[in-house]
């Protein structure tokens, strides 16, 4: 199980550098692009209420109409540039497709503020399921950009479980308790600013458990 767990880092890793190699500002734009239209176009449309074939659609409702096929252009278009995606990016398009349409179709914001809720427990979910198999699936995944000793993988795996936990809570707690623009403060920049300090907290771990690499 080991030989067949080493085999399968060593394939995704392989995968990872045979993919194609484009600007970075166009990649990140790619990637972060999407989440700041949809909060521009929320702080325009966020008072006014839209009737369509006689029913009435908050301009949240009519914002999430439009970043699911922009997300998915966005997403199709890393596909196509970068030859790769990884599973967070398809897993996500997958859930921003299935729970943005049904707030759109059922008219209701509250399903699209699940959503990530969802991803954090899935992944979380997933992470917990390999350390529970004594491996780091979040090795397989990031390897290529943070070398390090197995036994660093581990701790950073059980630490990054805990964090994706951590930020489902936190955004049930938020999308349940506060406003709708509240959440979408906390969804642009919250969520994003929690993990980027959370792996600036890392380097501690980074130090100690890397490993050194050719010039």
């Amino acid at each position: 199980m080991r030989r067949r767990s080493v085999y399968l880092c060593r394939r995704q890793s392989e995968r990872r550098m045979a993919a194609k190699q484009i600007n970075p500002f166009l990649k990140s734009a790619l990637e972060i692009g999407p989440i700041l239209v949809f909060f521009a176009a929320y702080l325009l449309l966020k008072d006014r209420v839209f009737t369509i074939a006689g029913t009435e659609y908050q301009g949240f409702i009519l914002v999430t109409a439009g970043f699911i096929p922009l997300i998915l252009v966005c997403t199709a278009a890393l596909w196509k540039l970068t030859g790769h995606l990884s599973p967070m990016q398809i897993v996500t398009a997958v859930l921003i497709v299935v729970f943005g349409g049904l707030s759109v179709w059922l008219n209701d914001e509250r399903f699209f503020k699940m959503k990530p809720t969802l991803i954090y427990l899935l992944f979380g979910s997933a992470l917990g399921i390999g350390l529970l198999r004594g491996e780091s699936y979040l090795r397989s995944v990031m390897e290529g950009l943070m070398p390090l000793k197995r036994e660093g993988w581990m701790i950073l795996t059980r630490r990054v479980t805990a964090l994706f936990f951590g930020l489902a809570v936190l955004n049930e707690a938020i999308w349940r308790t506060m406003s709708t623009e509240t959440w979408v403060y906390f969804k642009t920049f919250g969520l994003t600013a929690a993990i980027f300090v959370f792996f600036m907290t890392q380097s501690g771990l980074f130090k100690r458990y890397g490993l050194e690499q050719p010039d």
